[in-house]
């Protein structure tokens, strides 16, 4: 009877003190700092082209804004004032003058 006892005994303090023996712990560590970060991946480098002895330079294309004018987007912007009213006359030229530099 005792040897079941302390047979059983042992087979619960080996089963109880695994999960004990698989978390190792550096030194200087604790168990409630969290692992550290991945490493960024590593930069993509690219090749730039050779240029081409024969070959015509290319050119660099400009191309607009789309922007409409600075008198088109006052008009636009009064429009907007003076739909809103109430505005005094100084209040009504600020306003419009930012809307328009703002677009």
């Amino acid at each position: 009877m005792i040897r079941l006892l302390i047979t059983t005994c042992a087979a619960i303090w080996m089963v109880g003190a695994s999960g004990a023996f698989a978390q190792v712990i550096p030194p200087g560590g604790s168990i409630f700092n969290p692992p550290p970060p991945r490493p960024p991946p590593p930069p993509r480098i690219e090749v730039p082209p050779i240029p081409k002895m024969d070959a015509l330079p290319t050119r660099p294309s400009v191309r607009s804004t789309g922007r409409a004018s600075f008198g088109d987007r006052m008009s636009r912007c009064m429009d907007e004032t003076a739909a809103g009213g109430g505005l005094s006359q100084a209040e009504r030229a600020a306003y419009a003058r930012s809307c328009a530099n703002r677009d």
